[in-house]
C-alpha cells in the first residue's frame, strides 16, 4: 500500500494533494528516462544518524535523551566524490511531518528522485517545491545538499564574512528548563561567557516564581537582552494580565504566548500588550502564500521566530521574511536542534539574510557524537574554521535505494 493511504496522522491530511504530487513525479521521471543521458543524472542518499545529548534536555515536550536525524547526499553520477551534504529530521511533536510514516514517504520520494532523470540543480529544486508543505524537514535537507552541491560540495553555503571564516556570528543563550536553582547557574554561565542576549522558557513553573527568577535577573544584569517562550503556556483569558506583569523587566519579546489558532487572541494581544509578541509555532501549519498572508494580516504581530527545518527549507523561510518585511514586522531565525550539518547551514544563511541582529541559533555542543566540524562557539559567538575540519560518513555507508538499510523502516 502507498504510504499516503496508510493511516499516518499528518499524511492523512493532504491525501489528494500526495497523490497528485506524487504521480507528477512519476511523469518527471518517465520525461527523463527518454531524454536524459544516465551518467548525468543527479543522485540522491539518505541515512539516519542517531543523536545522544550529553545531558538530558528538558523541553516543553519532555525530556530527550537522543534524536534521529537523516543525512542527506547527493551527486551526479559521473561524479561520485563530489557531494553536497544536508540533514533532515523532524523534531517529535512539533514537526508537521513527525510522524510514524516518515521512513516511508522519504524512501519513496527517494526512488523516485533517482529515477526522474533529473540533470540541473535547477531541475531538482522545482522538483522539490512539492514537498515543503507535507514534509518540510525532508525539504529542507534536499535544498540544503542540493546547495552544497552547486557551490562545490565545500559545506560553504553562502559567500559571507562568517561563511569564509572571517566573522563571528553572535547567539542567544539558550536557558534549559530546570528548578530555581538550576536556572540561576545556567544564567550566571551564559553571563559570565559573554552572552548579551538571553532566551528562557516559561510557563513550566508556578508564575510567581518565574517572576521571582526575571527579577532576580534584572538585578543581576540590568544591560542584558530578555527574551521569553511561553510555547503557548498561557491561556487566552490569561495572557494579557501576565504580559502586563512581565513588561516590569523590560522584556523584548514573548513567543508565542496562548496555544496555536487563536488568531483572534493574538491579534488583541499584539495590539494591546506592552510585551512585543512573537509568532513561533503559529507558522506550522501555515502553508500557502494566501495563508501567510492571512495570519499576518489578521494577528499584525511585532516578530516572527523562523525555524526553515520546520517551514520546509530556506526558499520557505525567505517567503515569510518577504511577507513580513512588507507590513514591517520584525523577525528573528532559530535553530532547531540541528547537528552541526544543519547548523553550518542555518548559520551561514542567517549571515547572509539576517543583518546584524542577535539571532537564535544553536552552539553545536548538545550532543555527544555531533557531526564533527569546524564550527565553535567562542563566548557567543559562532565561527568558522578551516573546511578541512569537516568529518562526514563514509559514501559506502549509504544505499540509497535499500530503505530498510538506509532508512530504517
Amino acid at each position: 500500500m502507498p504510504f499516503w493511504k496508510s493511516a499516518s496522522p499528518i499524511l492523512t491530511s493532504f491525501p489528494n494533494f500526495l497523490e497528485q504530487t506524487l504521480l507528477a513525479g512519476l511523469s518527471v521521471q518517465q520525461a527523463g528516462q527518454a531524454t536524459q543521458k544516465p551518467t548525468h543524472m543527479l543522485q540522491l542518499a539518505i541515512s539516519p544518524y542517531l543523536l545522544h545529548f550529553c545531558a538530558p534536555a528538558p523541553t516543553s515536550r519532555g525530556v530527550l535523551t537522543q534524536r534521529t536525524i537523516w543525512l542527506v547526499r547527493i551527486w551526479q553520477r559521473q561524479q561520485p566524490t563530489l557531494n553536497g551534504w544536508g540533514e533532515c529530521g523532524p523534531l517529535p511533536s512539533l514537526s508537521r511531518d513527525d510522524h510514524p510514516h516518515f521512513g516511508a514517504a522519504v524512501a519513496e520520494q527517494l526512488q523516485l528522485f533517482n529515477k526522474a532523470g533529473l540533470q540541473r540543480i535547477a531541475d531538482a529544486q522545482r522538483w522539490l517545491e512539492r514537498w515543503v508543505a507535507p514534509l518540510p524537514s525532508f525539504a529542507f535537507g534536499v535544498e540544503t545538499a542540493l546547495r552544497d552541491l552547486a557551490n562545490g560540495g565545500r559545506r560553504q553555503l553562502w559567500d559571507t564574512p562568517f561563511a569564509r571564516g572571517e566573522r563571528g556570528l553572535p547567539t542567544h543563550g539558550l536557558i534549559w528548563m530546570d528548578d530555581p536553582a538550576g536556572l540561576q547557574r545556567q544564567v550566571e554561565a551564559k553571563i559570565a561567557a559573554g552572552f548579551r542576549t538571553l532566551k528562557l522558557k516559561i510557563g513550566a513553573r508556578p508564575f510567581e516564581e518565574e517572576l521571582d527568577l526575571l527579577r532576580w535577573i534584572r538585578a543581576a544584569a540590568p544591560e542584558i537582552e530578555l527574551r521569553l517562550d511561553a510555547n503557548g503556556a498561557f491561556e487566552p483569558a490569561e495572557a494579557l494580565d501576565r504580559l502586563d506583569r512581565l513588561a516590569a523587566f523590560q522584556i523584548a519579546l514573548v513567543e508565542q504566548p496562548v496555544r496555536p489558532g487563536h488568531w483572534g487572541v493574538l491579534a488583541d494581544l499584539s495590539r494591546h500588550s506592552p510585551v512585543p509578541i512573537a509568532l513561533d509555532e503559529e507558522l506550522i501549519g501555515v502553508h500557502t502564500a494566501d495563508q501567510r498572508r492571512a495570519l499576518l494580516e489578521t494577528v499584525r504581530p511585532q516578530y516572527l521566530i523562523l525555524k526553515p527545518a520546520l517551514l520546509g527549507g530556506f526558499s520557505a523561510a525567505e517567503a515569510w521574511i518577504a511577507e513580513a518585511e512588507s507590513r514591517s514586522i520584525r523577525w528573528l531565525t532559530n535553530s532547531l536542534l540541528e547537528s552541526n550539518l544543519g547548523l553550518n547551514a542555518l548559520c551561514q544563511w542567517t549571515s547572509a539574510v539576517g543583518g546584524e541582529r542577535t539571532h537564535g541559533l544553536g552552539t553545536g555542543t548538545l550532543f555527544a557524537n555531533n557531526i564533527p566540524s569546524p564550527l565553535r562557539l567562542t563566548g557567543c559567538q559562532l565561527t568558522l574554521g578551516d573546511a578541512r575540519g569537516w568529518q562526514l560518513p563514509e559514501q559506502q555507508s549509504f544505499q540509497p535505494f535499500d530503505h530498510s538499510a538506509s532508512l530504517g523502516i
